[in-house]
């Protein structure tokens, strides 16, 4: 399974994003994350804690300004600055520092890329937590299905989770935002199915973020029991959100 062993990597391809330099802000030796997916690129928690160190900001800056110092004397072409790594990056206690100094490092040396952040959405209501998500550009936040029960099977989240409070916390962002969206079967669970599919749409419509990621499995899953969709699927799928005007950007 895939684990980042530095602060700042990359640059490298990214389906949805284009040339992205990755930021790593979680312990390095492992993954650390409040969700456990059946289809995580890092693999299982139980088998990706061995520290549980936070990178500081400084430390964050430190690392950043030299890739993007790099980036600009080779003539590096960087569309995104992607907070993504070995789990959710918010969970990082100086995440919000963190995003103002990316922001500004942006600024001075790479002003034409964007800042992402790959969240699962669950920790909206900590404090500074929304507010820097606010000041990147491209926060992309997780819903992989619209059921408490059938997220309990695909995302497996450590302890507590309410799909309707992490709507009511979306519906903070007034649609500036986007929703990533991960389509896959498996012998346990569709998120195909026709219920959830109609569930879904009616959260989307709801939430009308400014786009609409939906994807299938690429890489190596931990659970090798999946299986992955088509992107003729997933067009038919997303065609009444393509209707009501939400732009959708699908990716097999």
């Amino acid at each position: 399974m895939l684990h980042f062993d530095k602060i700042v990597f990359g640059p490298i391809y990214s389906r949805r994003l284009g040339s992205s330099l990755g930021v790593n802000i979680l312990p390095q030796e492992g993954k650390m994350c409040n969700f456990d997916c059946v289809y995580c690129e890092c693999g299982w928690n139980r088998d990706g804690r061995s520290s549980s160190r936070f990178p500081v900001a400084e430390e964050v800056a430190d690392a950043l300004e030299i890739a993007l110092k790099r980036a600009a004397s080779e003539s590096v072409r960087i569309d995104s600055i992607t907070f993504s790594g070995n789990g959710e990056p918010t969970l990082n206690p100086e995440f919000a520092a963190i995003v103002d100094v990316t922001v500004r490092l942006r600024d001075s040396y790479c002003p034409q890329a964007k800042v992402s952040v790959l969240s699962n959405a669950t920790t909206l209501s900590r404090p500074g937590v929304f507010e820097a998500l606010q000041k990147v550009d491209n926060p992309i936040l997780k819903i992989d299905a619209a059921s408490d029960e059938l997220i309990g099977r695909i995302n497996q989240p450590c302890g507590k989770y309410s799909l309707s409070q992490v709507v009511e916390n979306l519906k903070r962002f007034d649609g500036n935002f986007i929703l990533q969206t991960m389509f896959l079967r498996s012998p346990d669970f569709d998120t195909t199915a026709q219920e959830n599919i109609d569930s879904w749409i009616d959260i989307v419509l709801q939430l009308r973020p400014r786009e609409v990621m939906v994807y299938t499995i690429d890489r190596e899953t931990p659970d090798s029991r999946l299986g992955k969709c088509t992107v003729e699927q997933m067009k038919m799928l997303t065609k009444p959100l393509a209707d009501a005007g939400i732009p959708i950007q699908i990716r097999g």
